[in-house]
C-alpha cells in the first residue's frame, strides 16, 4: 500500500504576508508540516504543492520534494483543497505514479505531528474508512448561540434557551489541520468529507486556525505553552 504526504503551500496570502514560510517559533511554519510527515515514516513520499519557486526551494531544503508546480488556475483565492488534490494526483499519474493513500496537511499546522498522523491512517484503516479528519470539540454549546438581527441578538435555536449546557449534545468542528484519504474514492467523490468519514479528536488546546496576525501569536503562545518553550 502506497502512501503520500501533500502539503498545500500556494505563494499568495493577502492576510498575513507569506504567511506560509513565515517564522513561527524560529523556525518556517512549513517546516512542521514537513517534519511531521517525514518523522511519521508513514509515506513513500512527501510532497509539497505551490505555485512558488521561494516557497519550492524552501520545501526541498527541508526534505521534501516538488516534482511539479502549480498551476495557474489552482493557485488563487477560488481553488479548493479538492481542485488542488485532483490536479497533484492527476500530475502523478501521468509521470507514472500512483498511490493507494494520501493525506493533505496544510502549511500552517504547527500542532500536527507524527504521532497524530500515525493515529489517524491507523483508524483509517481500521474503520475502512474512505477518509478521515481531525476534530475538536466547541467549548460552548452551539446550540445556544445567538445570531445578530440588526442592532439586537437573538437564539439560534430559542428552545434551548433555559436548558442547561450539560444537557444539551456536543458539537466538533475540523481542525484544519490534515485530511487523510483514499485516493480511488476522493477522485470518483472529488470530497473529503462525505458519509464513510471517521475521525480522531484533538484537544482544544491543539488546534488554532491562523488567519490574521492574532491567530499567529495565539498559536505561539499555546505551542510554547504545550512545549515548554
Amino acid at each position: 500500500m502506497k502512501s503520500l504526504a501533500i502539503i498545500t503551500a500556494r505563494g499568495g496570502s493577502k492576510r498575513i504576508p507569506r504567511k506560509n514560510i513565515k517564522e513561527f517559533l524560529g523556525k518556517p511554519i512549513i517546516q512542521y508540516s514537513i517534519d511531521a510527515a517525514l518523522q511519521s515514516g508513514l509515506f513513500d513520499e512527501v510532497m509539497v504543492s505551490t505555485d512558488d519557486e521561494e516557497i519550492a526551494a524552501i520545501a526541498k531544503e527541508l526534505g521534501a520534494q516538488v516534482p511539479f508546480l502549480r498551476s495557474t488556475a489552482n493557485a488563487n483565492d477560488y481553488a479548493t483543497t479538492a481542485d488542488v488534490l485532483v490536479e497533484v494526483l492527476n500530475q502523478y499519474q501521468e509521470i507514472g505514479k500512483s498511490f493507494d493513500l494520501a493525506v493533505c496537511i496544510y502549511p500552517t499546522a504547527p500542532f500536527v505531528n507524527a504521532e497524530k498522523l500515525q493515529k489517524a491512517q491507523e483508524r483509517l484503516i481500521a474503520t475502512h474508512a474512505d477518509s478521515l479528519i481531525p476534530i475538536t470539540k466547541f467549548s460552548f454549546p452551539i446550540w445556544r448561540s445567538f445570531k445578530l438581527d440588526n442592532e439586537l441578538i437573538a437564539f439560534n435555536w430559542p428552545e434551548n434557551a433555559l436548558k442547561r449546557s450539560q444537557d444539551l449534545p456536543s458539537a466538533y468542528h475540523d481542525c484544519g489541520q490534515f485530511y487523510f484519504f483514499r485516493t480511488k474514492e476522493f477522485l470518483q467523490t472529488k470530497s473529503l468529507v462525505g458519509s464513510n468519514t471517521s475521525y480522531i479528536e484533538i484537544p482544544e488546546s491543539e488546534v488554532q486556525d491562523i488567519d490574521n496576525e492574532e491567530d499567529w501569536k495565539i498559536a505561539e503562545i499555546k505551542y510554547s505553552f504545550l512545549h515548554k518553550i
